[in-house]
């Protein structure tokens, strides 16, 4: 229960806190100088929410689709590590002391540093590459061998879809969710505390202080909270999993005792 909590205080922020002081504040004023409306309150649904939970939805999807594919890319760099290890002739199978052991984990503390970083970076990507320009020339070492020609297009097989699920990532780390639809949302979202204050200076007059107070800080506290949410998912590399809903991508470590 502790944990729902502290994970719910996480999407509550500056701009919750100042949409809904916004909004107690509008109130005051319109109930102040008789300024009031019963506004049809499905507005906020079509303005506000539906645009919200759109983009919530398709954050949602780029961050499944980003948990698909790194977990595509450990599974084929095991793979390849597995092959480079066994197919070799027996005679020379301590390859794997020359670095190979190492290959794997040095891609994914290399994606980890492209993916964390906030703009796309040039070296860092280089350094991604590189580890797959390792892996090609090792299949290529495994040719030389006399491992036959239809394992190493196996092996190159693999090479290829740790590039695309790489690319896969990269594309979601790099390109957001539409940008119109989200200022769309963020300037009905800001303009909201203007627009409905009459509305809870009518609930004010119509029923009790308190409940028109206290609903104008809970629409206030909903909709910042979805728009929060949407933001957390936007990008499920950003913040090296100190939000709940990051990837973590720091795993590499594990996978030494694994292979």
């Amino acid at each position: 229960m502790a944990g729902i909590f502290r994970n719910f205080f996480k999407i509550i922020d500056h701009q919750t806190v100042i949409i809904a002081a916004l909004t107690v504040g509008g109130t005051y004023l319109c109930l102040r100088f008789g300024i009031t409306a019963d506004m049809p309150t499905g507005i906020i649904g079509i303005a506000i929410i539906f645009p919200i939970v759109f983009s919530i939805n398709a954050a949602y999807r780029r961050r499944e689709d980003a948990l698909k594919s790194f977990a595509s890319l450990k599974a084929h760099a095991a793979s390849l590590y597995f092959a480079h290890r066994d197919w070799a002739p027996k005679d020379v199978s301590g390859r794997d002391k020359l670095g190979l052991k190492e290959l794997p984990t040095t891609l994914l503390h290399r994606v980890r540093d492209y993916l964390s970083a906030v703009e796309d970076n040039v070296d860092k990507l280089k350094d991604v590459y590189e580890v797959f320009s390792r892996y090609s020339k090792e299949n290529e070492i495994m040719r030389d061998l006399g491992v036959p020609a239809n394992e190493i297009s196996r092996v190159n097989q693999y090479v290829r879809a740790m590039i695309i699920d790489f690319e896969r990532m990269r594309n979601i780390h790099l390109y957001r969710t539409p940008m119109s639809l989200r200022a769309y949302s963020c300037i009905f979202l800001n303009i909201f505390p203007i627009l409905f204050a009459p509305y809870f200076a009518f609930l004010i007059q119509d029923t009790m202080p308190v409940v028109g107070y206290a609903l104008a800080v809970l629409y206030s506290v909903i909709l910042v909270s979805l728009d929060n949410i949407q933001q957390v998912l936007e990008d499920p590399f950003d913040a090296g999993g100190e939000h709940v809903d990051d990837l973590n991508l720091d795993v590499a470590d594990r996978y030494v005792g694994l292979l």
